[in-house]
């Protein structure tokens, strides 16, 4: 998000609050469409339920404004309204609850996270070696007890506290930031509780320091702050990540367009000047921005993006073009049917975007406890400070328990509860040939029960493999020298099989029929069956066929499949045993829809769904109350990947497919039973941290109020109680997997 950002009240951000008056005027970015205005604007420091209600509901009570919709994993707030509103209204209308707003600038937005990623990743490293210098010291000072003079003791002491400082005042920032934003708004948030006792151990043992005293606490308020930020880290690399696919959509659907003026003059646009009805030339090699009819040219067109599928097809004046297709062979001039906003490339990123608001509804069991932990810390530490002054125990001693009291509540148990969970199981899914990309990626995982498969690249490997002895060896060669000389994956997959060799002479190519060529003095032909005069298309391997004909010889066709990836049908077994049902949703046409699934033993199929049909099946699962996971490798399945319950896509898959998955595996499909198991089991130990650290703090908390727990004690057990949760995590690293 931009610099002007700013903390939000009640979140854990740690930015400085900019002026509101500093935001860029948004007026410039406003599109419209009729009487309806829209606009985009980038919202710092959002990151709970609680924020993205009250910024809705303030921008939605301006006047004229129809919609408002944050999405919490990217900071975009989009509006829409009719009316004489003008955009810096809206801006400081969000600016005036205390969150910075600016015109949307994905770069921008884009290089703040990643400075902020890097700033928390240095506070961390600075607070992680002042933690192991300052234990070394106290080590010496425990070793000693009994023997150590006061003045070696006392200059330890002081020489932890010379380390601490700086610590605490760099690797602190973002929670004593946080803490004093959202006091300013007189609201509070987990970061106060945490401010408060690095501050008070702090203090108390600057004073400890000085009157000579047994016990100094520099090292619980290091390892403390060391502990938390490494929660906050790992929350921010998430986040930044969340929203790749969308980035990467996005660059993939901003390019230029060549339009064709009535005079027959070309001009190079944006993709978003394009309006319905502008007429589009669409060269050879160049991909469509917006969808379009095509009125004149003859080509190839290259839809994997769009279907799935990697076979060509033919385009031919009265075809609609989706955006998205490539176009292979000739120049092709067409007439846009939607502007380029409201185009394939477009719905796809509204799917992911939906798909990501989706995924941040799903709030971690500590989110969740925030709003009772804090009030209920703040008053047991102050009434057991009051409690203890007002017995006659002393200013110091009661100050001295209620520190304790705060340290030994910090919820860094609770914090790494899921994080310490999610990166032993990361780790042993890599090694098992698959890893996470979401943060709470294992427990959706976990809770699926459906599995749609889409077929081509996932179920079967995607590359077309000529059938063995469907043809003599002579004819092979003979078709070969004119496969050799195009970039279409059958003819690929025919000179791969005959081999290196010569090519033909005077080929020449026909989009959408074959090729044309001289052997041994005789026209050849290699395409379609009508190209070269067969009676009738071949219906088997699904019509992927090529036919040849040497002179006047009778055409002879070459066949060829789509391998099944290896074990399929043993895997989709085990994935039944799991307890997941399993269907295919595909792009392709149904005659290899359906040969896949019978291989497979999968019942439910569906051929030909566009990626809007993908996503809509997905919809209609999960509200008869399915847990759908996804598994697809195509930009159309980037929209279902983003809108299922979870996702997964193989290692080979587009770069916006494995940014909208949850998950990317390599290795064929054996990591997927792999990764449900290791899901499973997680989410199993997540629960009994949590279980352990609400426990802990109904032991530890009476121990402390009671005053039987100084702060050291209270360090060590908070410390002790992280141990634990992370030797439970590393249960995940067992050497037999559990069936779930």
């Amino acid at each position: 998000m931009t610099a002007a950002a700013l903390s939000a009240p009640g979140c854990p951000s740690g930015l400085a609050p900019p002026d509101a008056a500093s935001a860029s005027d948004p007026a410039p970015f406003v599109q419209s469409t009729g009487s309806e205005k829209r606009l985009a604007l980038s919202v710092r420091g959002a990151r709970c339920g609680a924020c993205l209600a009250r910024i809705e509901a303030a921008a939605r009570a301006l006047p004229g404004v129809s919609d408002a919709r944050l999405n919490l994993s990217n900071g975009r707030l989009d509006i829409r309204w009719t009316g004489d509103l003008a955009p810096r209204r809206i801006a400081e209308a969000i600016t005036a609850l205390g969150y910075g707003a600016a015109p949307l600038d994905t770069a921008a937005d884009q290089s703040a996270e990643q400075k902020e990623e890097r700033a928390l990743l240095l506070a961390m490293g600075i607070a992680g070696f002042a933690t192991a210098n300052i234990m070394l010291l106290s080590v010496s000072v425990w070793g000693g007890h009994g023997e150590m003079g006061e003045a070696t003791r006392q200059g330890l002491h002081a020489v932890s506290g010379l380390i601490a400082l700086p610590t605490l005042l760099i690797s602190g920032q973002p929670f004593f930031r946080s803490a004093w934003n959202v006091l300013k708004k007189r609201r509070t948030n987990m970061d106060v509780p945490i401010s408060l006792a690095l501050i008070l151990a702090f203090s108390v043992s600057v004073a400890e320091t000085i009157r000579g005293g047994p016990h100094a606490y520099f090292d619980a308020a290091c390892m403390l702050l060391f502990f938390l930020l490494i929660g906050r880290f790992l929350d921010a690399r998430v986040r930044r990540r969340a929203w790749s696919a969308a980035r990467e959509l996005a660059a993939l659907s901003s390019r230029t367009v060549t339009r064709l003026s009535a005079g027959g003059s070309t001009e190079a646009v944006r993709a978003a000047d394009i309006r319905p009805g502008d007429r589009i030339l669409l060269a050879p090699g160049e991909r469509a921005v917006a969808d379009m009819v095509i009125e004149d040219g003859i080509s190839d067109l290259d839809e994997s993006l769009v279907t799935g599928e990697s076979l060509p097809r033919a385009a031919a004046p009265g075809m609609t073009l989706m955006a998205g297709t490539i176009n292979l062979s000739r120049p092709l001039t067409g007439r846009a049917v939607a502007a380029a906003a409201d185009s394939l490339l477009s719905d796809i990123g509204r799917m992911l975007e939906a798909g990501e608001q989706t995924r941040s509804a799903y709030r971690r069991i500590a989110d969740k406890a925030v709003s009772f932990y804090v009030p209920i810390v703040h008053s047991t530490a102050l009434l057991t400070f009051l409690g203890w002054w007002l017995a006659g125990i002393g200013l110091r001693e009661a100050i001295l328990i209620a520190v304790s009291t705060l340290i030994i509540t910090c919820p860094c148990a609770l914090a790494l509860a899921a994080p310490v969970v999610q990166v032993v199981a990361a780790g042993r899914l890599f090694r098992g040939g698959a890893y996470l990309k979401s943060g709470d990626a294992l427990e959706r995982i976990a809770a699926c029960d459906h599995i749609v498969f889409d077929k081509t690249g996932t179920l079967t490997l995607g590359t077309p493999r000529l059938v063995p002895d469907t043809v003599d060896s002579a004819t092979l060669a003979a078709a070969a020298s004119l496969a050799r000389a195009s970039r279409h994956p059958l003819s690929r997959a025919l000179a791969a099989a005959a081999g290196p060799g010569p090519v033909a002479g005077s080929i020449s190519e026909h989009p959408g029929l074959g090729l044309e060529g001289e052997i041994n003095g005789a026209l050849c032909r290699l395409g379609s069956a009508a190209w070269t005069g067969a009676d009738i298309e071949p219906g088997a391997a699904g019509g992927m066929a090529l036919w040849f004909q040497q002179g006047e010889a009778a055409p002879v066709c070459f066949r060829f499949e789509d391998d099944i990836q290896d074990g399929a049908a043993g895997i989709v077994r085990e994935l039944s045993k799991l307890g997941l049902t399993v269907e295919i949703v595909s792009g392709d046409r149904p005659g290899p829809v359906a040969d896949v699934a019978g291989k497979l033993g999968i019942a439910t199929w569906t051929a030909g769904a566009s990626p809007q049909d993908k996503a809509a099946r997905l919809e209609k699962l999960q509200a008869e109350g399915r847990r759908v996971l996804m598994v697809g490798d195509g930009l159309n399945d980037a929209g279902a990947l983003a809108l299922a319950h979870a996702s997964a896509a193989p290692g080979g898959a587009l770069d916006i497919s494995q940014s909208a998955a949850d998950a990317v595996y390599s290795g064929g499909l054996a990591p997927l039973p792999r990764l449900i198991r290791t899901a499973r089991q997680a989410k199993r130990i997540m629960l009994q941290n949590f279980a352990f650290a609400a426990a802990y703090n109904v032991v530890a908390v009476p121990i402390a109020v009671m005053g039987y727990a100084t702060p050291l004690v209270a360090a060590i057990a908070m410390s002790a109680s992280s141990v634990v949760v992370c030797v439970n995590a590393l249960r995940l690293n067992g050497p037999r997997e559990k069936q779930a």
